[in-house]
């Protein structure tokens, strides 16, 4: 099975004690897509959860998902879409003890053609999500944002904005439910399906060039991998309202090709219709004076308003006023030789 996931019962988890993970039981929805599965195969290789909960549209994913992991003992498989709150409020069993909020239609030039079913699910879907949870009296809810969201350009990326906005405001209400309700903002994740390296991958497999959008434009990068424990921290740290944000390399989309199809031809074909930006900003400046670095690889955007506390729980070094946090100014780079290692490509190191 991959990730030697199968049968594994077994696990020291290092940090048990204070681990949201081991004998907990959480409720993930959009499960069975690309962050889901890899936050529940690594759930089940280095934690010892009571159970979790797979939510998503497709039931042959889940079944595929089912007989790879093997794992009836764990996991509970439900279908249901986050649009449908009656559903999402029957497939919730109120012993679970957080939810994790993937469910989201992410394709910027799909959103674009079909606003309003972006707005059923990015936007409908994850109210439903947080306003069940403290119906039921789910303690934690972490809600999956993009970076995207940030001084938003593009008709997906204001659903993520909207829908991270009303996660930080919803603790007004959920506070009295003893809810809490947090967010999590990262940049482009390698080996997501559909990603622009799966693309350059594809052109390349089939003889086509590149498809580049501009040659100066640059990403923030992480692996999948790396998103799930950036979450696993931020479920241990949230108070509520929270925005996380990690500490992430850039690199420019040309030396991104380069690594995943040295040498071979490309093309510039523009901007993608819909609001596709040059450089993506993962902190803006007006976020920047309600930020403190939590550790070395994470910052909290502390809420602008938080009357569901009298202190300020929110500790750490307080960013540079001034500074925006921004994929083009980064003082971290990734080489071709570093992205070819992340990816587990040949290097191209002589």
């Amino acid at each position: 099975s991959r990730g030697g996931v199968r049968g594994t019962i077994s696990v020291n988890c290092a940090e048990r004690d204070n681990c949201d993970i081991c004998d907990r039981s959480l409720f993930v929805t959009g499960a069975t897509g690309s962050f889901g599965t890899a936050f529940i195969e690594m759930a089940l290789r280095n934690h010892t959860p009571r159970r979790l909960i797979i939510y998503s549209r497709c039931e042959v994913r889940q079944a595929e998902m089912a007989t790879r992991l093997d794992r009836p003992d764990v996991l509970r498989f439900r279908l249901g879409d986050v649009r449908d709150r009656d559903r999402l409020a029957m497939a919730i069993e109120r012993s679970c003890d957080g939810i994790i909020h993937a469910a989201a239609l992410k394709r910027i030039d799909a959103v674009a053609h079909d606003p309003e079913e972006a707005i059923k699910t990015n936007v409908l879907g994850t109210i439903n999500v947080i306003r069940v949870a403290i119906d039921m009296g789910i303690p934690k809810v972490m809600f999956l944002s993009s970076d995207k969201s940030v001084n938003a350009q593009n008709f997906y990326g204001s659903t993520k904005f909207m829908a991270e906005q009303y996660a930080v405001a919803a603790n007004v209400y959920a506070s009295s439910r003893n809810v809490r309700v947090s967010c999590t903002r990262w940049g482009n994740v390698i080996g997501s399906r559909g990603s622009v390296v799966q693309i350059f991958q594809n052109a390349r497999e089939h003889g086509l060039p590149l498809p580049i959008t501009d040659p100066a434009c640059t990403r923030f990068w992480l692996t999948l991998e790396e998103a799930v424990v950036i979450l696993v921290k931020a479920l241990r740290l949230m108070s509520g309202g929270e925005i996380f944000v990690p500490r992430l390399p850039s690199m420019r989309l040309i030396d991104l090709a380069e690594a995943v199809a040295p040498g071979h031809p490309r093309c510039f074909v523009g901007l993608r219709p819909g609001g596709e930006k040059i450089h993506e900003v993962l902190i803006n400046l007006e976020e920047i004076r309600r930020t403190v670095a939590v550790n070395d690889s994470l910052w909290a955007i502390n809420p602008a308003i938080h009357p569901w506390r009298i202190d300020v729980p929110w500790s750490g070094q307080p960013a540079q006023e001034g500074l925006s946090y921004t994929s083009d100014a980064n003082d971290w780079w990734l080489s071709v030789q570093d992205m070819q290692k992340m990816l587990d490509l040949p290097s191209t190191t002589k």
